[in-house]
């Protein structure tokens, strides 16, 4: 078998990669380990910047989301016993997110797909990636009993951390930058009224915790827990009275309780991998890089990961600018460090640390404060959570240039080739 790109993982990166890649007339074989039915029932993020939501619409799968989507204009961070909103649209010229469920992403993204007739192979096995520092690279892979061997140009690693796309390249050209927090999110989803409007951050001597929601009768909400917590532990009781007593008063009061549907504990780390591509493979989303939730980073990092590949293989097939390959993963990567340190920034301040004394406290009370109270302060946080520009391409001599063991290392500011999103 012959494509032009296979796309490792159908999670809602690969999907919009190869929906993208399709309305181009790029050729694009889908392949994931898991079942459709397991894909598709994995709760996750549902809070999409605007540069996500102008990228789903441009991959011809934003009907429902501009239908159903719940369109923010900005958020509130409680702290003091008081809501404090950070008017993100006026901070931003207008822009805002939009609360639309990952699962209802995927959905759309998986819906087009098969109207389209393009090859997804679900439930594929022994996948193995060869010569991918090559021209030719290719796939092999068992689905169904049979063994296929697939020849490509280019392959996308949209399979997350733990899948075989970063595995395969060679252990010592890669980088990894992380931290562990030591806590996690017990995250409880229910069919009550989300307790406010927008989203809530609250901070709070015994812990963090967030409201959120995904429509405007199922709410999503967490709580910070100990590291070692388990999910057994915590009755839907408890976690009710948790939350409120972190709430301000006036909110607590207002939460609408009642049973979940679905509760679990989330591990929090970021963590990049570099460089973001070997060879002929490019690593997307979670395979290249994690984000704790503060901030809903996570799957729009992956879609501006998606937005760079994509513009850089439409270049490569319509305009023979294969000169362009070099410059997805600094392109990427300049844009990814800005969120993981808005997402570093949101954990710790808004989180408590079992290390923290008195003088961390207040510095974290006083951090927050002068934030709030800033008109620069305000429109940092604005810009940061609506979203920032996404990266435009740089040529292969501005990368090289760059990338020099004999050049000052600066901000990539040099000349742009072609405009993202």
């Amino acid at each position: 078998m012959r494509t032009q790109v296979v796309i490792i993982g159908a999670g809602p990166s690969g999907l919009l990669l190869g929906q993208l890649l399709d309305r181009q007339g790029i050729d694009a074989v889908i392949v994931e380990h898991r079942s459709e039915a397991h894909v598709l029932s994995r709760i996750r993020a549902g809070v999409l910047e605007d540069g996500m939501t102008s990228l789903l619409k441009e991959a011809g799968v934003g009907q429902r989301l501009m239908d159903e989507g719940m369109v923010h204009g900005g958020f509130a961070i409680a702290h003091h016993d008081q809501l404090r909103r950070v008017d993100v649209a006026h901070y931003t010229q207008g822009r805002h997110v939009t609360v639309y469920g990952q699962t209802e992403v995927t959905r759309d993204l998986m819906e087009a797909r098969r109207a389209s007739g393009a090859l997804s192979l679900y439930e594929a096995s022994e996948v193995r990636l060869h010569d991918i520092d090559s021209d030719a690279p290719s796939v092999t892979l068992v689905h169904q009993g049979e063994t296929l061997h697939i020849e490509c140009d280019y392959i996308a690693g949209c399979d997350g951390a733990h899948g075989v796309s970063r595995r395969s390249i060679p252990q010592d050209r890669l980088s990894l930058f992380e931290k562990v927090y030591p806590f996690g999110w017990l995250g409880l989803m229910s069919d009550t009224p989300p307790v406010h409007e927008e989203l809530i951050y609250a901070r709070h001597a015994d812990g963090f915790a967030l409201c959120s929601m995904r429509s405007s009768t199922r709410s999503r909400y967490y709580v910070q827990v100990n590291a070692d917590e388990k999910v057994e532990d915590w009755s839907d009781d408890r976690f009710w009275s948790t939350l409120s007593h972190r709430l301000p008063a006036e909110v607590g009061e207002a939460l609408v309780t009642g049973p979940s549907i679905e509760k679990s504990i989330a591990p929090l780390r970021s963590q990049v991998t570099e460089p973001m591509q070997y060879g002929r493979l490019f690593l997307v989303g979670d395979a290249a890089h994690i984000v704790p939730p503060t901030g809903a980073k996570g799957l729009n990092l992956a879609a501006s990961d998606v937005s760079v590949l994509y513009r850089i293989l439409v270049q490569v097939y319509h305009h023979g600018r294969k000169d362009l390959v070099p410059s997805y993963s600094p392109t990427c990567l300049d844009r990814v460090w800005k969120a993981v340190r808005f997402s570093w920034w949101m954990t710790n301040t808004l989180h408590s640390f079992p290390e923290d004394d008195g003088f961390a406290q207040r510095m974290k009370d006083i951090e927050l404060s002068y934030m709030l109270d800033s008109v620069a302060g305000l429109a940092s946080i604005a810009e940061n959570y609506v979203g920032l520009p996404y990266g435009e391409l740089l040529s292969s001599e501005v990368v090289n240039k760059f990338s020099s063991p004999n050049y000052p290392q600066e901000p990539l500011t040099a000349k742009k080739v072609c405009s993202g999103s």
